[in-house]
């Protein structure tokens, strides 16, 4: 696998095959979301998707794959401490919003900073079509995200707190979208930094999890705990590793903007299996958001 990605580099396929890559992350990182807001308290399903994914990489990163070399462990320890920020984000901000609320502003601001930092970083030029594209994508995610704030049925001092704790996940996305695309490009093995980061990226949460779980008045049934652990891990598998796979391959914003279309993606779980409401205005603005990904990619 690690000689087919390698060999697709610079070549016409490499583009067609990044945005494949991008739009599979889009459907597992929103299914991804979903598995870490559903009944239970999001740090503790957080905390089990991470113990679950570092166990299962254990083996495939000690056995399967060149370990790093040099400077690639620096990288990874980076990329642990950046995604660390983002998910103790990500966690106060699911504590405090519904989903249809957080999820959007995390994904509307991720691209637009994205788009920016891959720029300065690898030199990447967008045309002014394509600009266009991501701000329709990232307008359209903030004005549903402001509908569902105006529908939300919750104080507006929660809402407040919520908002501006998805604008941090949202920050925090596009700095280890960033930070890792240059990871995954500096290693010569892809899955070498793919295994090795979710072995490291898992280690931490389990144990901020266990001592929330320790400090429950009622804590929950472990078992479940425990499945959406394993599926949330399988699912991020797919979902990080496949925009990482894309950011080697192609451009990096464009990796992340296709990639928020996830949102389009979320507005589905949350209306079948969070039982959200959608509506008309919705729908509209879904079909908005994805225009504005299909503007960017054929820009």
């Amino acid at each position: 696998m690690s000689d087919l990605i390698v060999g697709l580099e610079g070549t016409p396929e490499a583009a067609l095959v990044a945005t494949l890559l991008a739009l599979l992350a889009a459907v597992s990182h929103a299914v991804f979301g979903a598995l870490q807001k559903g009944k239970h308290d999001p740090w503790l399903s957080r905390g089990a998707i991470d113990a679950s994914y570092c166990l299962m990489a254990l083996p495939v990163a000690l056995f399967l794959v060149p370990w790093p070399q040099g400077w690639e462990w620096a990288i990874l320890a980076g990329a642990m401490v950046i995604h660390l920020g983002y998910k103790l984000a990500q966690a106060m901000a699911y504590s405090r919003g519904a989903f249809t609320v957080v999820y959007p502003i995390v994904r509307g601001t991720g691209p637009l900073v994205t788009v920016l930092a891959a720029g300065f970083v690898f030199g990447e030029v967008y045309s002014a079509v394509q600009w266009s594209g991501v701000l329709l994508l990232s307008g359209g995610i903030f004005v549903l995200a402001g509908l569902n704030i105006a529908q939300a049925g919750v104080g507006r001092a929660v809402l407040v707190n919520a908002v501006w704790l998805a604008f941090l996940t949202g920050l925090f996305t596009a700095a280890y979208t960033t930070y890792d695309a240059y990871g995954i490009r500096v290693t010569p093995d892809p899955f070498t930094f793919l295994a090795w980061f979710f072995v490291f990226d898992g280690l931490i949460f389990p144990w901020i999890a266990a001592w929330r779980y320790a400090r429950m008045t009622s804590p929950p049934d472990l078992s479940g705990l425990v499945r959406r652990g394993i599926a949330g891990g399988l699912v991020a598998y797919v979902s990080f590793g496949s925009v990482m796979l894309a950011t080697r391959l192609d451009k990096v914003g464009q990796a992340a903007v296709l990639r928020e279309t996830s949102v389009v993606f979320a507005a589905l779980i949350g209306w079948l299996y969070l039982k959200e409401r959608v509506g008309l205005a919705r729908g509209a603005l879904v079909a908005l958001i994805a225009l504005g990904a299909i503007v960017v990619e054929f820009g």
